[in-house]
């Protein structure tokens, strides 16, 4: 078994891990969701993976614990990218949490998934993970696996995970330290066997292609109560200056609400599935984006140019879009004050708004580091 004496005789330098995980707020209302959060994820990292990491003489610290003075984001992404190992807690799917697992496989350096049972991002779902449970043998249990983990790892060599074998083609380099040859023996042979930049850019391309064809439906049936909308209101005019009675025109509501309740719900399904292809999409395109700018422009090599211009048109198919969707979303909430019977239809719009709006909003942020990059690359 290795042990700390082990490793100290193996390296002069300490190893370090850097845990990436939900932190929560240590300052919020006792009994509030956010100070639960920061107690049950400081218990994790006390419990379970300081103790593990310790134990082989690994220093462990997670971000609220760097004792520098600097710019905290800039001290969290050097730590994702040079600590030796990285504990990565995926509860929950957390965003940032997210983001710079991203970064970091793209490093190739080990690391450890974990994550509390029943809260595992579906994205990452292929990766194994030590998974746990809120009860105390359910933690020594985790810390175990954690620590059998770096025992297999330190003595056979970390494994590449596949999104560091996918996005490792990106840039040719050595092996990082603390990293072992994934092959029979270190056979040469599997390096000229990596994938190459367009083979990486089209694992991404498929997720963006079907986020394009999402948007294609989005808009088509936009136009479809867009069309529907107008006829109604046409009828509703007619109507009024025929002075019709309540009646009538409550019919014409009715009627109205029946046509638009289909493609609301589609509108309403498509956003879903189009919002959720975003959540599983945005670390491995942030990643990419991030080993890009790392990357000198003349030495990106076949298929960048593509990738950026590719993220650029789909931000401006979903700006427009967002201009199209805003309209309902404004008039939503005045819709529903005319009859019960446009609830249900005007309920999934302003939901596919609300997930558009969230999804459009960080594909603008993929777009807006593309178009930087492509300048850069021109100049």
């Amino acid at each position: 078994m290795i042990t700390s004496q082990t490793l100290q005789q193996e390296s002069d330098q300490p190893r370090t891990c850097f845990v990436v995980g939900p932190i929560g707020d240590p300052h919020a209302a006792h009994g509030s969701p956010e100070r639960e959060a920061y107690e049950h994820y400081l218990g994790i990292f006390e419990q379970v993976i300081a103790p593990a990491c310790e134990r082989y003489g690994i220093s462990v610290v997670r971000a609220d614990g760097i004792a520098n003075a600097g710019d905290i984001n800039e001290q969290i992404c050097r730590h994702v990218l040079e600590s030796d190992l990285v504990v990565a807690d995926v509860s929950g799917g957390n965003p940032n949490v997210m983001y710079e697992l991203g970064l970091r496989h793209i490093t190739g350096k080990p690391t450890i998934h974990i994550g509390e049972a029943g809260q595992l991002p579906f994205d990452i779902a292929s990766i194994r993970t030590i998974r746990y449970q809120r009860t105390r043998s359910h933690l020594a249990g985790a810390r175990k696996e954690i620590e059998s983990a770096l025992e297999v790892g330190l003595r056979d060599g970390f494994e590449l995970l596949t999104p560091a074998r996918v996005l490792r083609g990106l840039q040719i380099g050595d092996e990082p330290d603390f990293v072992s040859e994934v092959s029979d023996g270190g056979n040469e042979e599997e390096e000229d066997d990596s994938p190459g930049l367009l083979d990486n850019f089209a694992v991404i391309e498929d997720g963006l292609g079907e986020m394009t064809a999402d948007m294609d439906t989005i808009t088509k049936t936009i136009e479809t109560i867009g069309a529907l909308t107008e006829q109604s209101s046409t009828e509703m005019l007619d109507l009024a200056q025929a002075n019709a009675p309540s009646s009538a025109r409550l019919a014409a509501v009715a009627r109205y609400a029946t046509t638009i309740s289909a493609p609301a719900g589609e509108l309403n399904t498509v956003a879903a599935a189009f919002a959720e292809r975003m959540l599983s999409m945005d670390s491995g395109v942030r990643a990419a984006l991030a080993l890009i700018e790392m990357t000198p422009a003349d030495e990106r090599g076949e298929g960048t140019e593509e990738f950026l211009e590719q993220l650029m048109c789909l931000d401006e198919t979903a700006q427009e879009t967002l201009v199209q969707i805003g309209h309902f979303g404004a008039s939503a909430s005045a819709m529903t004050q005319l009859s019960r019977y446009l609830r249900k239809p005007v309920k999934d719009i302003s939901a596919a708004v609300r997930q558009l709006t969230s999804s459009i909003m960080r594909m603008g942020e993929w777009a807006a580091k593309a178009r930087a990059m492509a300048h850069s690359s021109i100049v």
